[in-house]
Order: structure tokens, then C-alpha cells, then sequence
């Protein structure tokens, strides 16, 4: 018989993948988020109760789970190593905890990184531990299910698999590619969370997942390498790479920022591989049983070939990035605001030009002096952000919440007008929108606009060292967007 579920991190890479196949399980669904407005566009959301909370909100979290027989945390901050993101993990989880014990809530399922008994594990993994010992302490049966390297399109882990073995024909790497590790298809993960909820037993306990190859992280790029096609990858272990300056190195050659890049460095320290596999006597393993390696990056590929990506590890929230949006013109009276406005009139229409708003960023660049939209992109990954690799989901359409770029859809109007809130490193709040009016004559006005809040001396000052590069990158920029709207219709 179906359930009540609640998902939290539905909005994230796991969540939002994991929500789909509950419905299709009969289960009843609801998703808490601090943002609802990110799963506006999500195919499944009519189909789902969407509740607006906050792990750290008790009462927002007491709502939530009243009715819920499976709560669902797959919550992780993926910020730095630095900061209080362990007390707030910890507060967060105790807060899921007592709430989930108030409701009555039948079972927890968490999910939780693998790693070796005994060893000394780093800020991210002894988290992820702390959880779970929260959530199983918590009087409520709780299910802890322990992955490793998880393979599929849109994972992190897999991105930096994929970029690291493309970028480079020969790598110089840090001992721990010698490291044993033991990779999981997605769809594997997915096949034992959703089966957690079935599970009728008052199990409170750890449980490790994993796919059927066991192999050195030098082997997991190489079998990359074979299914792209790509040449043999050697890999020189050097024993002076430390994990800081390893997750430098990820930084600058692939889209992973460095935020993001420390965890998943951390994770590979040590072998990680299961040590046992009862989960087998309460779940079925996958039907054909759990998934290779090679076939697992195979999937991927052909989704990521074919622009089929469920979720992605870009859409993830940036720790410290501005999230308040943009507010309307008459609450700026008073407050300094830099604004570049241009217009341009165009003959094409306006679905051909909202076809090339909508297609902006990514592999389709900024249609406009791509050296200097480069640099930009590289002077934020030295300064610790996002910088411009991280692209898009999907290279036609957008949807609200998703990330392009060093950008995050704020607002979308299909057809209308697209704004995008900066997550670059800069001393202020800045948006960039860009919309569509009808013209008498059948074609269509291009409106963009750039709008800067600086934050004290520094980012008027940085404004103004800017002015000159916008004043030719946002000129060029509606120059051609309409150029390449007018362009189709011939």
C-alpha cells in the first residue's frame, strides 16, 4: 500500500530524482523546500504537496512531517570545510529528529557517504556520520544507506571523472588514485531509496550500497576514457599533492568549484568499498542486478548526449551566494544602484528572438566577446567561485532555480523576459535581464538590462572599473542577440 513520503532536499541532484519514482511507487509525496519557486517548472509538480520550510524552522518542520509515515533527509552541505556548516548540519539533522519522534513518523531514510570503520574522517564524511547517528538515535527506525562515488549524468562525482580524464592526456595526481573505490549508477541509489519505504521491519542501522567493480580511482577515468572514445590516461601518483591542493587543481580545470571540489577530494582519502551486503535481504538488488561501471558511464553519456538530464549537481544551491531577489524600482530610492540599459529593435519575431534569450550561456556562450566573458569566468574559480564552466542543464530551455553559468534563473516568463541573479565573487548583488516586447510591425524590441547593488566603497568602485568592458560586452551582446534572432527567419 502507498504512503505519505516527505522528501526534504527534493530541490537538489538526488531529491529531485527520487521524487518521481515514489509517485510511480503509489506513494503519496510531499516536498519541503526553502525555495518552492525552484520546482515551478519540475514535471512532477503538480502531483506532489509543496510545503515552503527550513530545516533549522521547527514549526515549519513539525507541519511537514504530521501525517508523514517516511521522511526522507537528503540534505548535505556541500560548502568548504571551514565555517560552522557541521554545527549547522548537526542542528539541522536534531531538528528532523524531534520533529519526525513528535509526528509519530514510521521510518528515516538517510542517505550517507561509505567510508572505512576506524579511520579519522575528514569535516564533510564525519558529518555525514554525525547525521546519521542523530537520525538513528532519534527513537524513530531509521535507515542510513552508505554510497560512494555515485555515476550518472548531472553528478558531481561523475563531472569530475569526465572533465579531469577529457581535459587532460596524462595526469599528475595525488597518491589516493591508488585508492580503492567502488562506484554506484544512479539508478541504483535511486532502486534502493525508494524500496527504503517499503521496508516494513524497525530497522534502525547503517546499510552499504555499492556497484559490482571494485577499482583504483586511476581505473575509474581510464574505464571513463574507453566509453568516450578517448586515448589511455596515464596517472603518476605523487605523494606531495595534498587534498587543499588537490582540490585547487579540480578548481581550475574542470566546472567543479572549489567548494563543491574539497568534499568530493576528501571522500576519495580513503578505500571505499562495502563491507557488507544485507541490504540484499530486505531489498531486491536491481533488476539484472546492481549495475557495472562501464554501463553505468555509458548511461550517462547517451543521456547527456541526447540533453536528457533529470537533475544536476549545478543547480545546487552556492554556499554564500546572494539569494534575495531582485527588488522592483521603487524600493531602490535611496540606495545606490548602477544600472547598463540598451534597447534594440529587431524584424524577427518574438518567438525567434526569445528562442536566442532562452539559449543563452553555456555551449552557446554570452554572444558577445568570448576572451572577456573567459577571463571573468577564470578570475572568479581563483577567487573561489562558481566561475563560467559550470553551464547549463539543458541547452535550449530554462527553468527557474536552474544555474548558467556563474548566473541562476531568478525569473522566467516563457516568452517574455528572463532575469538572472550573479553568483560570480563581486562586492554587491547583481542581476542581468533581457526581454521581449511586440512591435506594430510584427517584429520585436530587445530590452536588456544589468543592475548592480554595490556593497560599500569597494563595489562602487568596482563598477566603475568595469564601466568601459560592459559599456562594449553588453552593447555587443544586444547587438547580436538580435542579429541572431533576425537571422532565423531568412
Amino acid at each position: 500500500m502507498g504512503k505519505t513520503v516527505l522528501v526534504t532536499g527534493a530541490t537538489g541532484y538526488i531529491g529531485g530524482r527520487l521524487v518521481p519514482r515514489l509517485l510511480e511507487a503509489g506513494h503519496t509525496v510531499r516536498v519541503l523546500a526553502r525555495s518552492p519557486q525552484k520546482l515551478r517548472d519540475v514535471p512532477w509538480v503538480d502531483d506532489v504537496q509543496v510545503l515552503r520550510g527550513d530545516l533549522e524552522d521547527r514549526g515549519s518542520l513539525q507541519e511537514a512531517c504530521t501525517g508523514v509515515d517516511v521522511v526522507y533527509y537528503l540534505v548535505h552541505s556541500m560548502s568548504s570545510g571551514h565555517g560552522s556548516f557541521e554545527d549547522a548540519e548537526t542542528a539541522s539533522a536534531t531538528n528532523v529528529a524531534a520533529a519526525c519522534c513528535d509526528a509519530g513518523v514510521s521510518r528515516i531514510v538517510y542517505l550517507g557517504g561509505l567510508h572505512p570503520q576506524g579511520a579519522t574522517l575528514g569535516p564533510h564524511l564525519r558529518s555525514r556520520t554525525r547525521v546519521s547517528e542523530i537520525l538513528m538515535d532519534s527513537g524513530v527506525p531509521t535507515i542510513t544507506l552508505q554510497a560512494g562515488v555515485v555515476i550518472g549524468s548531472g553528478s558531481a562525482s561523475f563531472e569530475m571523472i569526465r572533465q579531469l580524464t577529457e581535459v587532460l592526456p596524462a595526469m599528475v595526481a595525488p597518491k589516493w588514485v591508488r585508492n580503492r573505490v567502488q562506484p554506484i549508477a544512479i539508478r541504483d541509489v535511486l532502486h534502493y531509496l525508494a524500496s527504503a519505504a517499503d521496508i516494513d521491519e524497525t530497522l534502525n542501522r547503517t546499510f552499504d550500497i555499492g556497484g559490482p567493480d571494485v577499482l583504483r580511482y586511476d581505473q575509474v577515468m581510464n574505464g571513463y576514457a574507453r566509453e568516450a572514445g578517448l586515448p589511455y590516461r596515464p596517472v603518476i601518483p605523487l605523494p606531495v599533492l595534498t587534498p587543499w591542493l588537490a582540490s585547487q587543481w579540480v578548481n581550475l580545470v574542470t566546472p567543479i568549484p572549489r567548494k563543491l571540489a574539497v568534499p568530493l577530494i576528501g571522500s576519495l582519502q580513503f578505500d571505499c568499498v562495502v563491507q557488507e551486503r544485507d541490504i540484499d535481504k530486505y531489498i531486491q538488488p536491481p533488476e539484472g542486478g546492481p549495475t557495472p561501471y562501464a554501463k553505468a558511464v555509458r548511461l550517462a553519456l547517451t543521456k547527456m548526449d541526447a540533453g536528457d538530464i533529470e537533475t544536476t549537481w549545478k543547480n545546487a544551491s552556492v554556499a554564500g551566494a546572494p539569494s534575495d531577489p531582485l527588488p522592483s524600482d521603487p524600493e531602490w530610492a535611496g540606495h545606490t544602484v548602477f544600472t547598463d540599459e540598451k534597447e534594440r529593435a529587431t524584424t524577427a519575431t518574438p518567438d525567434q528572438l526569445w528562442k536566442v534569450i532562452e539559449g543563452v550561456g553555456g555551449e552557446n556562450g554570452w554572444y558577445s566577446l568570448p576572451a572577456a566573458w573567459a577571463i571573468r569566468g577564470w578570475m572568479d574559480k581563483l577567487a573561489g567561485g562558481v566561475g563560467l564552466r559550470r553551464g547549463r542543464r539543458h541547452p535550449h530551455e530554462l527553468h527557474a532555480g536552474e544555474a548558467v553559468d556563474f548566473w541562476r534563473v531568478e525569473h522566467l516568463e516563457r516568452g517574455k523576459m528572463l532575469r538572472l541573479r550573479a553568483e560570480m565573487k563581486v562586492p554587491g548583488r547583481a542581476w542581468l535581464e533581457m526581454s521581449v516586447e511586440n512591435t506594430a510591425d510584427g517584429g520585436a524590441l530587445y530590452r536588456q538590462r544589468a543592475i548592480f547593488f554595490p556593497r560599500g566603497l569597494g563595489g562602487r568602485l568596482y563598477w566603475l572599473a568595469v564601466l568601459p568592458f560592459h559599456g562594449l560586452i553588453f552593447r555587443t551582446m544586444a547587438h547580436r542577440i538580435t542579429e541572431m534572432a533576425a537571422g532565423q527567419g531568412r
